[in-house]
């Protein structure tokens, strides 16, 4: 009974904390546990929708990265998504060595291809600009290639299992024929995570025309192609 009484008293004074107080305590908790401690309590995911939340956490977990002074909203929150996107594909340990631009790309590549209606030619144009920003923070044309690719395969990899996906992959397959100069050519690690994703992912939504028109277009890129695709 004492211990029981003890548990509830606690669950008491957490629950009287003040909001300041609270968010502290939730920024120092894992960035990817937050999606669940949000269902937790209507108090704390209204917390995570605030300015307060992510400024806090911008300036804990990205010290040198915070800038002076309050960002507009609702700048914390994409700025913090960005960081951490960043540090996700980078690998990186260390928030001094977190490159803001990789996430922001990111960010940007994956809102556009996630729209209904596309412009033509949505890999030339997303694999440009993206390529571009890299050159213009002064990175290198190989090293502008190689973050291109990094933020693509990133991208993939993270788009829903739906029939716009499907159909976005098909387009970036066909695509990938056009020619490119370097460093805004599609890059093979790129291209192979298409096909990939098509040939084991979204098999059972190609008809039979679709799939060996997809398959005859993978084996004119690579050769041999892996066993695994084969087969309708």
């Amino acid at each position: 009974m004492a211990m029981e009484k003890k548990i509830s008293t606690e669950i008491i004074d957490i629950e009287k904390l003040p909001d300041h107080v609270v968010i502290e305590i939730l920024i120092r908790t894992r960035v990817n546990d937050w999606t669940h401690i949000s269902c937790v309590k209507k108090q704390w995911a209204s917390l995570f929708q605030t300015e307060c939340f992510w400024q806090a956490a911008l300036s804990h977990i990205y010290p040198s990265q915070a800038c002076p002074g309050p960002i507009p909203p609702p700048l914390a929150k994409r700025r913090f998504m960005a960081l951490h996107i960043s540090q996700q594909i980078l690998g990186c340990d260390n928030d001094i060595q977190v490159d803001e631009i990789v996430g922001q790309s990111y960010l940007f590549l994956k809102e556009q291809l996630q729209l209904s209606n596309m412009s033509p030619h949505s890999g030339i144009l997303h694999g440009t600009i993206i390529a571009d920003q890299f050159l213009t923070c002064g990175k290198s044309r190989d090293v502008a290639h190689e973050l291109s690719s990094m933020v693509w395969l990133a991208v993939i990899d993270s788009l829903e299992e739906n029939h716009h996906t499907f159909c976005l992959l098909k387009r970036l397959a066909h695509e990938g024929d056009v020619f490119l100069p370097h460093p805004y050519a599609t890059s093979v690690k790129v291209q192979w995570r298409v096909f990939e994703k098509l040939f084991t992912d979204f098999r059972d939504c190609f008809n039979h025309i679709e799939y060996y028109d997809m398959l005859a277009c993978a084996k004119s890129r690579f050769q041999p192609i892996p066993s695994t695709w084969l087969g309708y």
